[in-house]
């Protein structure tokens, strides 16, 4: 993600097999924290999966949080796995 000036303020990485997209990290600049960014990319690749019928490997601890915190708007998209 880059601002108005085409700095890079943060990034979201991801890999995507078959129908499940794996979020391994999220990152944002220090200088754009607290600004939203990260809520954005989160809703940007919520966006893709659903418009995608895809699942949702969470792998990135801030991805995580965010679909712990609120089961309710991710349950449909959130690949729950068995731990070994």
């Amino acid at each position: 993600m880059f601002d108005a000036e085409g700095t890079h303020a943060g990034e979201m990485v991801v890999s995507v097999e078959d129908d499940i997209l794996t979020v391994y990290h999220t990152k944002v600049q220090s200088e754009y924290e607290g600004k939203g960014i990260a809520a954005r990319l989160l809703q940007a690749m919520v966006a893709y999966v659903r418009s995608h019928s895809m699942k949702v490997r969470p792998l990135c601890p801030y991805v995580l949080a965010q679909f712990r915190r609120h089961p309710e708007q991710y349950q449909d998209i959130w690949l729950k796995e068995a731990v070994h």
